[in-house]
């Protein structure tokens, strides 16, 4: 490992301390909370839609951010240790078999919709709980 891996190695612990990330990846619906500098005012500004892509590693890694404003396709590149960056809230997971979504910028409507993962890696690690509650509280009802 060379000086500048050790030294943006060092950077991205002091980081991780410091910011809580969620695991997300492409396909997942997320917010991303953004600091707005306006003249000597600074706001936070959300921007939600579909995470098409994440790259790079390390202090570099950035991810694409996808949403449909007034009927247009918007697309923005985040990096994801920037100051810039509030806080990240995952939405909802996606349920997709590839890491880059490009093919959605060909798409409109239905034809774009992502279908929503309920099992699988990083989802509650007991998911079989949740359906026993939910037939519990089902069987409650109707007595």
């Amino acid at each position: 490992m060379n000086i500048v891996e050790k030294f943006e190695a060092k950077q991205l612990d002091k980081l991780k301390a410091t910011k809580e990330v969620p695991s997300f990846g492409a396909g997942d619906t997320i917010k991303v909370n953004v600091k707005i500098k306006e003249g000597t005012r600074e706001r936070i500004q959300a921007y939600e839609g579909v995470c098409i892509s994440r790259e790079g590693g390390g202090i570099n890694e950035n991810f694409t951010v996808r949403k449909i404003s007034y009927g247009e396709g918007v697309e923005r590149v985040f990096a994801l240790w920037s100051n810039r960056i509030d806080s990240i809230e995952l939405i909802r997971r996606g349920k997709v078999k590839r890491a880059k979504l490009y093919y959605l910028r060909d798409r409109r409507g239905k034809a774009a919709r992502i279908a929503e993962r309920t099992t699988g890696h990083d989802i509650d690690k007991n998911p079989v709980k949740k359906v026993k509650k939910a037939k519990k509280a089902k069987k409650a009802a109707t007595k």
